[in-house]
C-alpha cells in the first residue's frame, strides 16, 4: 500500500474522539487534528491550538533565472527588515498559498504591483480540483496497447490509451469518474497516481493487452522494462523522403520498415524524381500510394513499432520481370535506426543477409542523429470553475469572462498554461514547468494545484474582485496570511516568463 492509500484508510476509519483537537475547514474532509499532528492530506497541521499551512508559501524570483537555491523568508512572529524584496521582480505564487474553501471567503493572497507603469493584481489561491486528470505523451515506436484499453496503476483503472501522435503513445488518466465514480480503491489509486506524475515522479502503469510502462515527466519512459532511448524521425514513408539522396548510388533497394507507412524507396515519389530503378520487389500489405504500405504487421515491440523480428517477413515474391535480378542489393531499417540489415539477391531471387558495408553505415546513424530523445510529457487538465472562482469575484462568471478575452492570464504556479476555447476555464500545463512538489492532494479524492490569476488592478474592480483585500507584495512576505506559515524565495524557470509581464504585454491593450 502506498503512504497515499495508507492516509486514505486513516482519514476512511476516522478519529472520532475530538476533545483537544482542533477543525481545519480547508477541504471537504473537515479533519480533527492534535495538536502537533498533521491532517489526511499532511498539508495542514495542529501547531500550538492554530491551523497552519505546514508547506511554505513559495515566492519565486526572476532574477536570479539560472536556478538557485531555496532561500526561506521570516516564519510567523519574526520581524523583516524589507532587504530581500524587489517587487519588480517576484511573483507570489499560490504553492503553500492554501484553498478559500468553504469558498465564501477571497482568495489567501491577493496581490498588487506595479509593473511598468501599470499597477496589476495577483490572486493567488490553492485550487481542489475534482474535475481534473492528466495527458500524458510517451514518445515510442513501440505498442503500448490498443486505443481505449484501460490503464491501471496498483491493479485499479485510472484512465485509457488515446489516439496516438507522430511518434508517441498517448494516455488519459484521471478524471472525475476515475476519482469518484468508482470503488474507493479506484479514487485512492487514481488520486495517488496523478499526484505522483503532476509532481514529476514515476509511475508505473499496466496497459490491458499491452506494455508495462514506468512513466516520469522529463524523463525516457520504461517498457516492459527496457529503457527507450529515442523517438522516429518520421514515418517510413517520410524516412524515404528525407534521406533517399544518402542513398542513391550506394544500394538498390531501401525498405523502412514502420507499423503505420512503411516506405519503398524504387516505388516512393522521392525515388522516382532520383530516376531510381524499379526492383521488383513485393511487399506483403496493404498499397496505398506508391512506394507507401498500411499494415505490414500487427503494431508491437519489434522492428519499427511491428512484431516482426525477421523484415524479411514483410516481402512477398521478387519480380524478375520488374527488375528483380542476382545481386540486387537491399537495405531494411526501422524509423529510428535502431535496426537495420543489408541482403542481397541470390540466384534465385532470394534475399540473403550479407555483413553490413561501411558505404551504407553513415546513412543508419543520420537516421539515428535525427531521433530526438525520448521523452515522458505529462500535463496537467483541470476545470477552474465551480467555486473556485468566488476566491477572486463576487460575480464568478466575470472571472471566466476575462480570462477567455485575454485580459486576466492565468498560471499554475507561475507556470503559462494553455485555455481551453468553449465554456468555462479548462487549463493545461506542462508539469516540467512548475515548480517541484507543487501538487498537492485532499482524500475526497481530489488533486490540489496552484494557480494565479493576474490582470490590471482597474479590470479586476471592473469584474468585481475583493478589492478591500489587495496586499502588497512586501506586506505578505512580511506578515504572511490566514494559515501562519513561513515563506521562501525560489528561483524562477529560465523558461518560464515573468507571469506579470507576460500578462501585460498580451493583453493590457484588449482593455476596456
Amino acid at each position: 500500500m502506498s503512504e497515499l492509500s495508507e492516509r486514505f484508510e486513516t482519514y476512511e476509519s476516522g478519529d472520532k474522539q475530538v476533545a483537544e483537537k482542533i477543525r481545519c475547514d480547508a477541504c471537504p474532509v473537515m479533519c480533527y487534528i492534535a495538536d502537533g499532528r498533521t491532517g489526511a492530506c499532511d498539508r495542514y497541521g495542529n501547531i500550538g491550538g492554530r491551523i497552519v499551512r505546514m508547506d511554505p508559501l513559495t515566492i519565486l524570483d526572476h532574477s536570479a533565472e539560472t536556478g538557485g537555491s531555496v532561500v526561506p523568508f521570516v516564519a510567523e512572529g519574526e520581524n523583516w527588515n524589507g532587504e530581500l524584496v524587489n517587487a519588480g521582480r517576484r511573483f507570489i505564487t499560490a504553492i503553500g498559498a492554501g484553498t478559500t474553501y468553504p469558498d465564501y471567503k477571497p482568495a489567501p493572497f491577493i496581490v498588487s504591483q506595479e509593473v511598468e507603469g501599470v499597477d496589476l493584481v495577483t490572486v493567488v489561491t490553492e485550487g481542489i480540483f475534482s474535475y481534473c486528470g492528466v495527458k500524458v505523451k510517451i514518445d515510442t515506436d513501440r505498442h503500448l496497447g490498443p486505443e481505449t484499453a484501460m490503464v491501471r496503476a496498483q491493479g485499479e483503472a485510472i484512465g485509457h490509451v488515446t489516439t496516438g501522435e507522430y511518434g508517441s503513445q498517448m494516455l488519459s488518466l484521471g478524471g472525475v469518474h476515475h476519482l469518484t465514480g468508482g470503488s474507493k480503491p479506484e479514487g485512492r489509486a487514481t488520486c495517488d497516481a496523478m499526484l505522483n506524475l503532476c509532481n514529476k515522479k514515476p509511475v508505473e502503469l499496466a496497459i490491458d493487452g499491452g506494455a508495462n510502462v514506468i512513466v516520469e515527466a522529463g524523463k525516457p519512459p520504461i517498457i516492459d522494462g527496457k529503457l527507450e532511448r529515442r523517438m522516429r524521425v518520421g514515418c517510413g514513408s517520410a524516412t524515404i523522403g528525407m534521406f533517399a539522396t544518402q542513398w542513391r548510388g550506394l544500394v538498390d533497394e531501401v525498405v523502412v520498415v514502420d507499423d503505420h507507412i512503411t516506405g519503398v524507396v524504387s516505388e516512393h515519389q522521392a525515388g522516382k524524381v532520383l530516376d531510381w530503378q524499379d526492383t521488383g520487389i513485393k511487399i506483403v500489405g496493404r498499397r496505398s500510394t506508391p512506394g507507401r504500405y498500411f499494415k505490414v504487421s500487427e503494431p508491437g515491440l519489434g522492428w519499427g513499432g511491428t512484431t516482426i523480428s525477421d523484415p524479411l517477413s514483410i516481402l512477398g515474391e521478387w519480380n524478375p520481370k520488374k527488375g528483380a535480378r542476382p545481386g540486387l542489393s537491399m537495405l531494411m531499417v526501422s524509423t529510428t535506426g535502431e535496426q537495420f540489415a543489408y541482403y542481397e539477391l541470390d540466384d534465385n531471387l532470394k534475399p540473403v543477409e550479407k555483413p553490413f558495408p561501411d558505404r551504407l553505415a553513415k546513412s543508419v546513424r543520420l537516421i539515428e542523429e535525427n531521433c530526438e530523445p525520448a521523452l515522458c510529457t505529462v500535463l496537467f487538465v483541470g476545470g477552474a470553475g465551480g467555486s473556485l472562482r468566488a476566491g477572486v469575484t463576487e460575480n464568478p462568471v466575470n472571472l471566466t469572462r476575462s480570462v477567455h478575452r485575454l485580459q486576466t492570464y492565468v498560471t499554475v504556479g507561475g507556470a503559462p498554461v494553455y485555455i481551453w476555447p468553449g465554456g468555462g476555464i479548462t487549463l493545461m500545463v506542462d508539469v516540467t514547468r512548475v515548480p517541484d512538489n507543487a501538487f498537492g492532494y485532499v482524500p475526497t479524492p481530489a488533486l490540489v494545484a496552484p494557480i494565479e490569476f493576474t490582470m490590471r488592478r482597474d479590470a479586476y474592480i471592473q469584474l468585481g474582485g475583493h478589492e478591500k483585500e489587495i496586499r502588497s507584495v512586501a506586506d505578505i512576505v512580511s506578515h504572511g496570511g490566514e494559515y501562519l506559515n513561513p515563506r521562501q524565495s525560489s528561483a524562477a524557470s529560465s523558461g518560464n516568463p515573468w507571469p506579470p509581464l507576460a500578462q501585460l504585454h498580451t493583453s493590457g491593450s484588449m482593455l476596456r
